[in-house]
C-alpha cells in the first residue's frame, strides 16, 4: 500500500522515475511482445537442428542473432525506462527482391504425424508466422505504451520484423513454397488507376450558410 501511494504521489508531482514510467496496459502489452520474442527464438532454436537447406539455415542463424539483441536492448530500457545500451539497429536482408508470380500445382499441406516430416517449407513458414505475429503484435503494443524510450524502442523495431519477415517470403517464394497468384492485366490496371492525386492546394471547406 505504501509503495501505491508513493507512486501515485509521484505522478500527482510530476516527478516518475524512469523505471516506473508505465501505464498499466502497456506493462501488459511489452509483457506480451517480449513473450512472443521469447517463443519466437525458442522456436528457432528448436527447429535448427532440422533444417536442410544452408540458405535457410544462414537466414535463421542472421535473424535469430539479430532478433536476441533487440530482445536484450527491449528488456534493458522496459526495466530501466532509460536508454538502453545501443539504439535500435537495422536489420538488412541479404536476398534480392524478386518474386516469382503466378500458381504452379502442387501437393495440398496437411499435418504431419512425425518428426521425420519436419521439411525447410515447414521451418520457414513458422519463422515467418513468427515474425507477422510479432510486428502485429508490436504495432498494437506501440500505440498503447507512455514510456517514450519504450515506445521507441518497440516502434523502431516493427521495420525489422517486416523485412525479416519479407526476407523468409522471398525465401518461400524461390522455392514454390509461397505461391504469389495475380489478377490478369485488365483488372490489375483498373486497380491500379483507381486513385487519382489531389489537385491544388490543401484548404479547409468554406462553411455552408
Amino acid at each position: 500500500m505504501t509503495n501505491q501511494f508513493e507512486t501515485s504521489q509521484h505522478m500527482q508531482d510530476g516527478a516518475v522515475t524512469p523505471a516506473m514510467n508505465h501505464g498499466g496496459h502497456e506493462l501488459f502489452d511489452v509483457h506480451e511482445v517480449l513473450n512472443t520474442t521469447v517463443g519466437a527464438l525458442n522456436q528457432s532454436m528448436i527447429l535448427r537442428p532440422f533444417v536442410k537447406d544452408p540458405e535457410l539455415l544462414d537466414i535463421l542463424d542472421r535473424q535469430y542473432r539479430f532478433m536476441l539483441d533487440e530482445y536484450n536492448i527491449t528488456v534493458e530500457c522496459f526495466k530501466t525506462g532509460k536508454d538502453p545500451s545501443h539504439p535500435t539497429q537495422r536489420y538488412q536482408m541479404q536476398a534480392k527482391s524478386d518474386f516469382v508470380y503466378g500458381m504452379k500445382e502442387k501437393a495440398p499441406s496437411k499435418p504431419i504425424q512425425s518428426t521425420t516430416e519436419i521439411s525447410d517449407e515447414i521451418i520457414s513458414g513458422f519463422l515467418l508466422g513468427s515474425l507477422k505475429a510479432g510486428a502485429t503484435g508490436k504495432a498494437g503494443a506501440a500505440l498503447e505504451i507512455c514510456n517514450p524510450v519504450v515506445r521507441r524502442v518497440v516502434a523502431d523495431s516493427i521495420p525489422n520484423c517486416i523485412e525479416m519477415a519479407y526476407e523468409l517470403a522471398i525465401y518461400q517464394n524461390k522455392h514454390h513454397y509461397y505461391q504469389v497468384p495475380q489478377l490478369q492485366t485488365q483488372d490489375m490496371q483498373m486497380l491500379l488507376n483507381s486513385f487519382a492525386p489531389s489537385q491544388g492546394q490543401p484548404g479547409m471547406p468554406k462553411n455552408i450558410q
